[in-house]
């Protein structure tokens, strides 16, 4: 079956917001510090020089990706990763880095059967 109708066609538009949500610099950031463990919002807010509001936003991006869970507990919004999100983005680049490996394979059998037939 071709691109068009593989098993990632239903899951097209969470691997979209995967990936609109790390092509932000600012969110890459979020993420790389909440890889080690979860935090504060505030605590997330402090290094990067951003208003508490625009890091909710940033945060809210993140979640709706679903590479990241909060939890609310009295005052304080706690920060996690959600390793499922990033599950989903694993899994479509090793599908893509399986479909390329199989189409260079080709390619290099085409070549090196092509280099035969001149040298017969």
């Amino acid at each position: 079956m071709g691109s068009a109708g593989g098993p990632m066609q239903g899951r097209k538009p969470e691997i979209e917001r995967i990936f609109r949500a790390l092509g932000d610099a600012t969110r890459r950031a979020m993420v790389e510090r909440l890889s080690e463990g979860p935090v504060s919002v505030s605590r997330l807010a402090e290094p990067l020089g951003l208003t508490l509001a625009a890091v909710v936003q940033h945060v809210q991006v993140l979640e709706e990706s679903g590479l990241v869970r909060t939890e609310k507990v009295g005052r304080v919004r706690t920060c996690g990763l959600e390793p499922a999100g990033f599950a989903a983005a694993a899994e479509w680049i090793g599908e893509q880095r399986s479909l390329w490996e199989m189409r260079l394979d080709r390619l290099g059998e085409l070549l090196a059967g092509g280099k035969g037939s001149e040298n017969k």
